[in-house]
């Protein structure tokens, strides 16, 4: 574990979620820059600060985010820090003991006691949040809670459908209905999920494993379909689902991460003909700085349930049992508390 650097920040991790995205790299479905570190979304606490870092100090209670704009790249000077196109990470890999370098998933690799950052993917959050709760902030709550707000414009008396209902659909759901949302629908072929939609705040489920659900979408929205529909699954069929059951200039978001061999063909005249638009949420279209603490501020004012996210937590040697709890579809998320 190197000290920290030039901006720079070492940070003990308190717990760390279990994402999809460490199974898709752990699967070798992101990058082969084996080994990995896997882990990333993290709650925890300031350990010491390298040189030039200001606005932290040792003992800062922060999540991590695995984009923190640079400020100066053609996207940040454009007034869009969320599209950066140059992402600090710390310059230095953590590694193994014989010093073999280590793959940092996502910038963080927070499956470990301490992790190294740049300073900007530490973000101070109220010490009042729970660990387990807040460091899902860091990618699966603000990816869903932001397609829906920020990438998709989610607002007053909007009718949502999100396909898929794991930790990301049902953060888009908590979001569209924070945002006034008064239709909002949920869809997945897991009815245990669709129970959990509902907690957060679905008006009408619906399991496609034997419905069709652009047909039921229409029947629920007077034959129209939906202002916003949101496929935080990621694969081509819930795409084409999903651009199938938008109203007439609706818009379709694309949060759920597709396999690199994915794809999808659409008849350029429906593309053309439906109108509206199709717009992928890379990590919710969100600036770490300003939206965590805002979600905190949320959850501790108890307006979103970011408990209710956390189906448990486990040490660092039950990742693997982790992994196969969300194969199966068990769990939300799963949380590693060191």
């Amino acid at each position: 574990m190197p000290d920290p650097g030039p901006g720079e920040v070492l940070v003990d991790v308190q717990a760390c979620g279990v994402c999809h995205t460490d199974l898709h790299y752990r699967d070798g479905a992101v990058t082969d820059d084996f080994p990995f570190l896997l882990g990333h979304e993290a709650a925890g606490t300031v350990a010491a600060v390298g040189e030039g870092v200001t606005g932290l100090r040792a003992g800062d209670y922060v999540v991590l985010a695995w984009r923190a704009p640079c400020g100066a790249c053609r996207s940040c000077r454009r007034g869009r820090p969320w599209y950066c196109f140059d992402s600090r990470n710390a310059r230095r890999p953590m590694t193994l003991l014989d010093g073999t370098p280590l793959t940092n998933a996502l910038g963080i690799g927070a499956f470990a006691e301490k992790t190294l950052v740049a300073a900007g993917q530490a973000v101070r959050i109220d010490p009042a949040a729970r660990p387990e709760a807040a460091g899902l902030i860091g990618c699966g709550v603000m990816a869903g809670y932001g397609a829906a707000v920020h990438t998709g414009g989610v607002g007053r008396g909007d009718s949502v459908a999100v396909i898929g209902c794991g930790g990301v659909g049902a953060a888009a759901i908590a979001g569209a209905c924070l945002n006034g949302a008064v239709k909002v629908i949920a869809i997945d072929i897991d009815d245990r999920k669709l129970d959990q939609a509902e907690r957060f705040g679905a008006t009408h489920t619906v399991n496609s494993r034997g419905t069709d659900p652009v047909e039921a979408v229409r029947e629920l929205t007077n034959g129209f379909g939906v202002d916003v529909a949101i496929d935080a699954v990621g694969r081509p069929e819930t795409f084409l689902q999903a651009f199938s059951m938008r109203d007439h200039a609706g818009t379709l978001v694309q949060v759920g991460v597709p396999s690199p061999g994915a794809q999808v063909e659409l008849p350029l005249l429906d593309v053309f003909s439906r109108g509206g638009a199709i717009k992928p949420s890379w990590y919710g279209d969100c600036l770490p700085s300003r939206d965590f603490p805002f979600l905190v501020d949320q959850y501790l004012n108890g307006l979103l349930d970011l408990n209710a996210f956390v189906s448990g937590t486990v040490s660092l040697d039950d990742v693997e049992d982790a992994f196969a709890k969300m194969y199966r579809g068990d769990v939300l998320r799963s949380v590693v508390v060191l």
